[in-house]
């Protein structure tokens, strides 16, 4: 059970750090300067951890050989959500409901990329739930 709810729960503690610290970026800096410092950070912490957790043949030249194309395109990927979410709070955004907003928006998404890309089953009950964040939506955005 502790293996199957560990990483959702490193996923939450996360995202919430996550969104804090981008509300919380300085105005006056650019978004992009900025996330020079994360990534060399986000860099010192994956070799370091990797190094730590591979103790006895940890080769990184050797894990290199094996990459493809995703990683490349998730290192863009993951600059689009970071620039995202900072110019939106920049924008105005509320921490509340920027995510909320955004994962309504990406659930129902990929509902659909389930489907087409992996074939997963498309049941009604994941209808009803997308129906039923739309409605939370409007709730949220009621004044």
């Amino acid at each position: 059970m502790v293996a199957y709810v560990w990483p959702i729960a490193l996923v939450v503690v996360a995202n919430v750090m996550y969104q804090i610290c981008a509300k919380s970026m300085p105005s006056g800096i650019d978004p992009l300067a900025a996330l020079t410092v994360t990534y060399f950070i986000a860099l010192v912490s994956s070799a370091g951890l990797y190094f730590a957790l591979n103790r006895g043949g940890a080769n990184l030249l050797m894990e290199y050989s094996k990459l493809n194309w995703v990683p490349f395109v998730f290192g863009l990927v993951l600059v689009g959500l970071e620039v995202g979410f900072i110019f939106a709070y920049k924008a105005g955004w509320q921490v509340s409901t920027a995510a909320i907003i955004q994962s309504v928006f990406l659930a129902a998404a990929l509902l659909v990329v389930g489907l087409i890309l992996y074939h997963e089953p498309l049941h009604w009950n994941k209808l009803v739930g997308v129906g039923i964040c739309v409605i939370g939506l409007v709730f949220i955005n009621m004044k």
